[in-house]
């Protein structure tokens, strides 16, 4: 027994001294697995750009020209000019206004010039000029994300509040949860721009916004007239208690204090004037409330940045034929060669 003892420390290193060496070698093949990963996207980066370097004369010789043929169609093309317009719309009309987006671009590319000019009142040939429509989100502070998204807490169950936070409602927002949209309109004529407000406005007035600011303002209507309701009968009890405080300073009430000792004392009528006040501001609080509402809402959207008089020149990549073109060519390189290189392949197998 004594002599077995002692070589159990060394049975316990020879067990770690495994597990370390197992340890390593699991490291070692995960960086060779990295490793290899990025070494073959250094490959196939190196193997897609060789055919580029290996024929450099001929592929600088088709970049100037097509650099040039470029330039030459950018210069001979009708500019295009944008601009855009920033509202506010109400009554969910928003859900609309993004419906007829997506509509007006469709006349547009079906060239349905008569309902174009139908529905911007311009004539045929204004509309024939426009190229189309845009609709993003309206420009946002961080204080209007917080407003927004203590109005969506305060509108949701609070089991829910936890399993929502700011970043996540945030991340999982789409263009219609904003209030504020951009409406960029784009066209061939620079001066145009002030004639599409009368299109936009029928997009606002439909039928469904229609309905909404009609419950809207029956429901004011019905919340003014049970507060007015609500003020005539607190007019009525601070009257009744003004006529009795009158009355107990003509006749005040007398009763003997307690003992016989103490001497007479006067009982007044208790009144709660100051709290029918305090409920009369309350509810003139809340009318207020009620017509400020109508005040700010009495439209289907209000327009915060209307479309420039004269719109500013569309410069950007997809129009800039002098570097689309070249870079096209490089595509086109590319796709030749592996094309090539597949189908020796392909031919070669066996």
């Amino acid at each position: 027994m004594s002599e077995k003892l002692p070589q159990q420390p060394q049975s316990e290193e020879v067990d770690l001294g495994q597990l370390f060496n197992a340890i390593g070698n699991l490291f070692q093949r995960l960086f060779n697995f990295i490793g290899s990963i990025f070494k073959g996207i250094f490959s196939a980066i190196i193997y897609t750009i060789k055919p580029l370097v290996d024929n450099f004369k001929l592929v600088a010789v088709a970049l100037v020209l097509t650099a040039i043929l470029g330039y030459a169609y950018e210069k001979t093309k009708e500019p295009i000019y944008s601009s855009e317009m920033v509202v506010e719309p109400y009554f969910d009309s928003k859900y609309q206004l993004s419906s007829n987006i997506g509509y007006f671009n469709t006349l547009i590319n079906s060239n349905n010039l008569t309902e174009l000019s139908n529905i911007f009142e311009i004539d045929t040939v204004e509309a024939k000029t426009l190229v189309g429509f845009e609709l993003k989100a309206g420009p946002e502070t961080q204080n209007d994300l917080f407003v927004e998204y203590d109005e969506y807490v305060q509108s949701i169950d609070t089991s829910l509040v936890d399993e929502l936070s700011y970043i996540e409602y945030i991340k999982n927002r789409d263009l219609m949860s904003g209030r504020l949209f951009a409406i960029k309109a784009k066209s061939s004529k620079v001066d145009i721009f002030p004639h599409l407000h009368e299109g936009f406005r029928k997009t606002f007035e439909n039928d469904f916004s229609e309905h909404k600011k009609r419950v809207r303002d029956t429901l004011a209507y019905i919340d003014r007239q049970s507060i007015n309701i609500q003020l005539d009968r607190l007019d009525s009890i601070q009257k009744t208690y003004l006529e009795a405080i009158k009355n107990d300073s003509k006749s005040p009430n007398l009763s003997l204090g307690l003992g016989s000792v103490l001497p007479l004392q006067e009982e007044k009528t208790a009144t709660k004037e100051f709290d029918l006040y305090l409920k009369e501001i309350s509810l003139r609080r809340e009318l207020n409330r009620i017509d400020q509402t109508i005040a700010e809402e009495n439209t289907f959207y209000d327009v915060l940045s209307p479309f420039d008089k004269v719109g500013k020149k569309d410069s950007s990549i997809k129009r800039r034929y002098s570097v689309l073109f070249p870079f096209m060519t490089i595509v086109f390189f590319i796709l030749a060669f592996l094309a090539l290189k597949a189908f020796s392949f392909i031919k070669n197998y066996e």
